[in-house]
Formats: structure tokens, C-alpha cells, sequence
């Protein structure tokens, strides 16, 4: 059983008002998934210095985001760092509610984590200030196609659009095409999408090793105890912005790793 703390009480009632009271989702990345691409209409966020609202500021290039570079000894598609150092990346699919990404995002900075943030396009044009509240809050944010379709199926044309056109978004709203690429609709990428993502300029594909099937909507102490069958130093962890059960269980989340000793960083600091 999960021990909850006073400063995770405070942190999951946060959360909550603005969180059950939406009942946003978003679609899960598991192979196989075929719940509807369109990334849900959101209610009004609650009022926040990070506002997702296009203000003239929002459309301003956020804070700077490397490009992606190359790492020696790592193939091109990685699905977990080095497992001699007590660390895990938490890495979130960015779409649905954005109040879901306010609450996560706190969280994780007043515990002092980090994590990266796999954007979909049609999700930043929705809410252009979502980039800089990622970047200035000391996370990473990569690219998770225009649209999150089954992105492995498509034709090259199709596919290509895909990764550019959130690739684009991502230039204008930050400087970069983002961190890192993960395709949307599954773990890994066809070795098409593979080259198409290498092309437009990610070397490598983020995959991960452990799934807490948040987009099943288990409920928060599931989405605790799928992470924490499987985490172990090094791993990269799957999880989704627009659930319900994934904020409530961030708190529990980040205190099991601590008491296994794991520290949450980002991608880029778990691998180098």
C-alpha cells in the first residue's frame, strides 16, 4: 500500500478541482490502441502565471530547448538509460486537459523532479503557452507527431507530415524540434518512421521499458503498482497527461521511488 504524505494530500486536492471535475482524457500510446486521434476539447484552466491562454507572450520562443544530438553507445531506438545509476525518466505523452499538465508539472517541481514531455502538435496549437510552462519549469520537451495517429501504418508522405509538422510547431514556439521523438500508437518505431525522425533531425527514438497503463484509467493506486512492478534504475517510464489517476497518483509515484532510493530527471540527464 502507497503511503500518502500531508504534502501529497495537498498536491493530489490541488489537482483534483480542476482535474474530475473536467473529466478530460487523452488516448493512450499502447500498440493496439484504437480510441479516437482527436485530442478532447478543454474546459477553461484555472487561473495560473503559467497560462495556457494565446497571449501575445505565449506565442514568443519559450525558454531555449537543445536540438537533439547524438549519444554514443546508444542505438537508435532507446528504451532505457544506464543501470548503474539510481535514476528514472518519467516521460508524459502531452495532450488532453491542460490542467492535468499544470498539476503534474507542479508536483513534480515542488518535489524537485523533472521529466520530459512528448507534445502532440494539434495539442500545442491549442495551447501554445503548455511549451514554455514545460521548459521553464526545467523539464524536456520532445515531439509526439501532429495528430497521434497510428503512425507506424502510414505512408512515408504521411508519416513524414506527422513528425514535421509537430517538428514545426515545436521550432516556433521554442527555437528546436525538441529533445527527443517518440511515435505516437506504440512503443517503438517501424524502421520507416525510424528514418523519417532521423531525417528530420532526431537521432534517436525514445521508447520505454516500463508502461503504467495510466490511459486504462485503473484508478491511482494501479497506475502506482504498474510502475512499480517493472521500474528499476535506468528505466523510462510511460505515462499520459489527461487522466485523472495519473495526477492523483503522481504524489504516491514519486514518493515509492524515493523510497527505493530513484531519483526522477530528464531524459537527456538519465542517458548522459
Amino acid at each position: 500500500m502507497v503511503r500518502v504524505t500531508t504534502t501529497d494530500r495537498r498536491a493530489v486536492l490541488r489537482a483534483g478541482a480542476g482535474i474530475v471535475a473536467s473529466g478530460a482524457l487523452t488516448t493512450g500510446c499502447a500498440p493496439g490502441t484504437a480510441a479516437s486521434p482527436r485530442t478532447p476539447a478543454s474546459p477553461r484552466t484555472p487561473a495560473s502565471p503559467a497560462s495556457s491562454s494565446r497571449t501575445s507572450s505565449s506565442r514568443t520562443p519559450a525558454s531555449h530547448t537543445p536540438a537533439p544530438a547524438p549519444l554514443l553507445h546508444y542505438p537508435a531506438q532507446i528504451s532505457h538509460g544506464p543501470r548503474d545509476r539510481p535514476r528514472v525518466a518519467l516521460t508524459f505523452h502531452g495532450g488532453g486537459d491542460p490542467a492535468t499538465a499544470h498539476a503534474v508539472l507542479a508536483a513534480a517541481e515542488e518535489h524537485g523532479s523533472r521529466v520530459t514531455v512528448f507534445a502532440v502538435g494539434t495539442w500545442l496549437d491549442a495551447h501554445p503557452g503548455l511549451a514554455r510552462r514545460v521548459l521553464d519549469g526545467g523539464h524536456e520537451l520532445g515531439n509526439h507527431t501532429l495528430r497521434h495517429l497510428d503512425i507506424n501504418a502510414m505512408s512515408e508522405a504521411d508519416a513524414d507530415a506527422e513528425i514535421r509538422g509537430c517538428a514545426q510547431r515545436l521550432k516556433a514556439l521554442t527555437g528546436s524540434v525538441g529533445t527527443w521523438f517518440r511515435p505516437s500508437r506504440g512503443a517503438r518505431a517501424s524502421p520507416l518512421v525510424e528514418r523519417l525522425a532521423r531525417r528530420a533531425g532526431y537521432p534517436h527514438v525514445l521508447s520505454y521499458d516500463v508502461d503504467s497503463l495510466d490511459f486504462t484509467s485503473p484508478g491511482a493506486p494501479a497506475v502506482v503498482a504498474n510502475v512499480m512492478a517493472d521500474v528499476r534504475a535506468g528505466s523510462i517510464v510511460s505515462l499520459h497527461f489527461g487522466y485523472a489517476d495519473t495526477v492523483a497518483a503522481f504524489p504516491g509515484l514519486l514518493h515509492e521511488l524515493d523510497r527505493r532510493g530513484m531519483r526522477a530527471v530528464t531524459t537527456t540527464e538519465l542517458l548522459t
